[in-house]
């Protein structure tokens, strides 16, 4: 019952916005008494916590285990969170955008910030410059963020070409580049 209720959360979230998450709402919505939701479910934040929670693990469950090659960790972060192309699927983005609207309470921050710290170990551990890892990630997490409020994030061509490049930040320094781009872990040639 817990995941039908979530997947009401959502169903609302998606197509109602959070004002129309109410717990006499999520119950008819999916078919439960509130009794039963309360049973899962004590309080509205133990719902959106529930809802951050299951949007964790789905996310997690498109990154590599432990042990993956060098890069495989940050390039999933990529790939898991941006579209190769910018015709993709963006009605994904509903229900983390009226969430984003709702997560104004620590509760929910906090399930987020417990998440992002183990990703953050897992992209330093993942065989790359720490640098380049974060780097990825940070500009992911922007680029997902302007994707999901409508804050100019590119279209078409340009989408493809960003896509490409932070692909092939993510790749082994060892191996070839297609735009010539390399990484130095030397520090003695920054210095001019």
């Amino acid at each position: 019952m817990r995941d039908q209720l979530l997947d009401a959360v959502e169903r609302l979230l998606a197509h109602r916005g959070v004002d129309a998450l109410r717990l006499d709402a999520v119950a008819t919505e999916a078919g439960v008494s509130k009794g039963g939701l309360l049973h899962h479910f004590p309080s509205k934040l133990a719902l959106i916590q529930g809802v951050v929670e299951r949007l964790a693990d789905r996310f997690e469950a498109g990154l590599p285990p432990p042990g993956a090659p060098p890069g495989a960790f940050t390039r999933a972060w990529l790939t898991t969170t941006v579209p190769a192309t910018a015709d993709g699927e963006r009605t994904a983005d509903q229900v983390p955008l009226a969430l984003l609207a709702a997560a104004g309470g620590p509760g929910v921050l906090e399930v987020l910030r417990e998440r992002y710290t183990g990703w953050q170990q897992r992209l330093e551990q993942d065989g790359l410059d720490p640098a380049v890892s974060t780097l990825v990630r940070m500009a992911v997490d922007g680029w997902w963020t302007a994707r999901l409020l409508g804050l100019a994030a590119p279209d078409d061509a340009l989408h493809t070409q960003l896509h490409q490049l932070l692909y092939e930040l993510t790749q082994d320094p060892g191996v070839p580049r297609a735009t010539g781009v390399r990484r130095s872990h030397s520090t003695s040639e920054g210095a001019h």
